[in-house]
């Protein structure tokens, strides 16, 4: 289907503006705590304080920044449920007294991914009460806006698709991501979501539709809508570009001032609107030649690291793109000998490989193309951090023997275990994406990282180009 397709009946965008958002929140607003499932969904915001941590300090440390929203890196996609629980309780928990350190009030978002993999309900469930818990007040809805417009995932009449204005849009039930080994799903509605992710529990009848019609009828009618939520009753939000975010965030605004309360289930440039961010330009070569001037770094190798974990075809073709246009040095990470006997000596011979690589251009780290699953979704998760473990095991590695000018991390869970237990990163700034929306770079503060950019590029974004684009743009000297 084309955007018009989709789009024939609705009313037409109403135009609002960023700082219009941004008076509506006032000069002393609440701030966001975003849990963010991987790091991918920093890449429709800047200037904002990034945390691989979550103790009480950290926590404290990116409040007093006085940014309006921090994230928070739990990677709980990552995770088996009963562990991703008790980690969206802590942040929640750590967070709260964190706040009253601060003397600042806060709102909690669940960050998770525009086609509709995670761990939902439990991340939103365990928000919800946490919070109930802290200040006996109770959530009133729970506000589902996955869409990524950037990225060509839109939502209307309650259905989610995905896809492109070039290629067209199918529900993105019927993707490649709804197959996912462990998250997988066959709705595309919302609303039969719902009902399919909690078994039922929420039919579909009690998820709340937020069409296009009614969020483009004005503030006060999305206002209405979400005022009418009790007992965190999910909410399904149509969006189909920026305006609409804007519309939205401008209606939980006055429901917030009546006294509602909500956990958002959000993608990535929800925060943006809500915060009233302006949409920010990519970064230029010169952006990040004065990053690396400005941290004084001698000993970094002339050439970066790209490390690819992902699996999805998109990625594929984005290698395949790279791969003729850079020519670069590719290493595989045999997946099959890191969980076998042989795992040592391979990890040693590729750390060696890629230290000499880095010394000629850019090197690609991948693990084997041909990925490997498990009897179950939990095998599955098992074998995905057994692999993680090895890519962070090789990464520190190359980074004490010599750090890379930068570093791209293709794929979500690869993305924050580099920068977590790779580079060691536990403080950082989003700076801006990369790319018109997507694809974030990460400027580290302190740590072995201090000085490298870091770049988060989720596996299901872009066209077949954008990784070489972004490899182009680092590798330029300003």
């Amino acid at each position: 289907m084309t955007r018009s397709d989709l789009l024939a009946g609705m009313p037409a965008a109403v135009p609002v503006g960023a700082a219009e958002v941004r008076q509506a929140r006032g000069a002393d607003p609440r701030r966001l705590v975003v849990l963010d499932d991987d790091p991918t969904g920093t890449q429709s915001v800047a200037d904002l304080p990034v945390l691989t941590g979550w103790s009480e300090d950290d926590l404290a440390w990116a409040l007093g920044t006085g940014a309006p929203a921090v994230y928070v890196m739990t990677n709980s996609r990552s995770l088996d449920p009963d562990t991703a629980e008790r980690r969206n309780r802590d942040v929640v928990e750590t967070a709260v007294r964190a706040a009253e350190r601060c003397h600042v009030e806060i709102d909690v978002v669940s960050r998770s991914d525009s086609t509709l993999r995670g761990h939902f309900p439990l991340e939103t469930d365990a928000i919800a009460a946490t919070l109930a818990a802290a200040d006996d007040r109770t959530v009133d809805g729970v506000i589902l806006a996955p869409a990524f417009a950037d990225a060509g995932r839109l939502t209307v009449r309650s259905v989610h698709y995905a896809g492109s204005d070039a290629d067209g849009f199918v529900p993105v039930g019927r993707t490649e991501f709804a197959r996912d080994a462990t998250f997988g799903y066959t709705s595309s509605d919302l609303r039969a979501w719902v009902a399919e992710k909690t078994d039922g529990r929420v039919p579909p009848e009690e998820v709340v539709p937020l069409t296009l019609d009614r969020l483009r009828a004005g503030p006060e009618s999305v206002a209405e809508v979400l005022n009418s939520l009790r007992d965190a009753r999910p909410v399904a939000v149509d969006i189909a570009e920026e305006n609409d975010l804007r519309l939205l965030a401008l209606g939980i605004l006055r429901a917030e001032a009546d006294g509602r309360r909500f956990v958002h289930r959000v993608g990535p440039p929800f925060v943006r609107a809500l915060i009233g961010q302006d949409v920010a330009d990519p970064l230029t070569p010169a952006d990040v030649a004065a990053l690396h001037a400005g941290a004084g770094r001698e000993d970094l190798a002339p050439h970066g690291l790209v490390v690819v974990g992902s699996h999805v075809a998109l990625t594929t073709r984005q290698l395949d793109t790279l791969r003729e246009r850079r020519r670069p040095t590719e290493i595989e990470i045999d997946v099959a000998r890191v969980l076998g006997q042989a795992r040592d000596a391979h990890l040693e011979d590729v750390v060696t490989r890629t230290v000499e690589g880095l010394r000629a251009g850019t090197v690609v780290l991948s693990t084997s193309r041909t990925l490997v699953t498990g009897q179950s979704g939990d095998d599955s998760l098992d074998i995905a951090r057994r692999v993680s473990d090895a890519v962070v095991s090789l990464v520190r590695r190359v980074i004490d023997r010599r750090p890379p000018r930068f570093v791209v991390a293709k794929g979500g869970i690869t993305s924050s275990d580099v920068a977590a237990r790779g580079l060691k990163i536990s403080r950082a700034f989003v700076r801006g994406p990369m790319l018109p929306g997507i694809v974030s770079l990460w400027e580290p503060v302190g740590g072995p990282a201090h000085g490298i950019p870091y770049v988060v590029f989720a596996g299901n974004v872009g066209d077949e180009h954008s990784l070489a684009d972004v490899v182009d743009k680092l590798t330029a000297r300003g």
